[in-house]
């Protein structure tokens, strides 16, 4: 399997303070069958992304781990001005494995309309918008219409597998599950920040996927598109959207 975000790296956001937890993350990821992974910091308000250090210390745990895990970088991105500006002057640093998906992170107070023009304007950069945990976010729950709009507009959804199996309560797990159904998600990822609540684990959610939708889409969702990603390629398995989930039309009203 091949996780695309995850907080593995010591000391750089609300992850692994040492190394040598991450060295614990990276052995629980080895024995449940991941084989690459994507050290996602947080580039937000509260932590700051210094992409030469992040280098360093995945470096300095790669020679550690060997080539039994292969780790690359990304970040989990927080829609700011700050962030923006310096996304468009070099995206690399931030995208998955500095090719072309970038992680985008939306918190639960507030999702401004003019999200949509931005994330429109970001792809028109060449970059991939990947929509992170969504099914964890009560404002997308509550107005799911704006993922499905995202998705639309080229954007993809990734769940994060904890959800999947109830870690993060039914409401998590039920809307993950259907939004999997409804074709609105591209990746399942652990979004691993310790070996104790948030493992690197994915083993676990990989077969309740695979027990409710099959093998075909539990290897879509957590090999062969992740891969791709990792690889900057395009994705092999994008779904069509369920036409339950297309928007109402709009209703048309006559006065006289």
């Amino acid at each position: 399997m091949v996780d695309v975000h995850c907080h593995i790296l010591p000391g750089l956001d609300d992850g692994p303070d040492t190394m040598e937890e991450s060295l614990e993350m990276a052995e629980t990821a080895i024995a449940d069958g991941i084989t690459h992974v994507v050290a996602t910091p947080h580039s937000n308000d509260r932590y700051w992304f210094d992409f030469a250090h992040v280098r360093r210390v995945r470096d300095d745990l790669q020679a550690r781990v060997g080539d039994r895990l292969k780790l690359a970088t990304g970040c989990d991105f927080h829609v700011n001005p700050e962030n923006l500006s310096k996304l468009s002057k070099d995206r690399r640093p931030f995208c998955i494995n500095q090719h072309c998906y970038l992680l985008v992170e939306f918190n639960e107070i507030s999702i401004p309309p003019a999200v949509d023009q931005t994330l429109h304007e970001i792809q028109l950069t060449g970059i991939r918008p990947v929509i992170t945990h969504p099914e964890r976010n009560a404002i997308l729950r509550a107005h799911p219409e704006r993922l499905r709009g995202w998705i639309r507009q080229g954007c993809f959804g990734q769940v994060t597998g904890g959800a999947l199996t109830g870690v993060f309560g039914s409401t998590a797990q039920e809307t993950g599950l259907e939004w999997i159904r409804e074709g609105l998600i591209h990746f399942v990822a652990s979004d691993a920040h310790n070996n104790q609540r948030r493992p690197l684990a994915l083993r676990a959610a990989f077969e309740a996927v695979e027990d409710r939708f099959g093998k075909e889409k539990a290897q879509a969702l957590f090999v062969e598109n992740p891969l791709a990603a990792f690889e900057g390629r395009d994705l092999p398995h994008v779904p069509e959207l369920e036409e339950s989930a297309a928007p109402p039309r709009r209703k048309r009203f006559f006065f006289f």
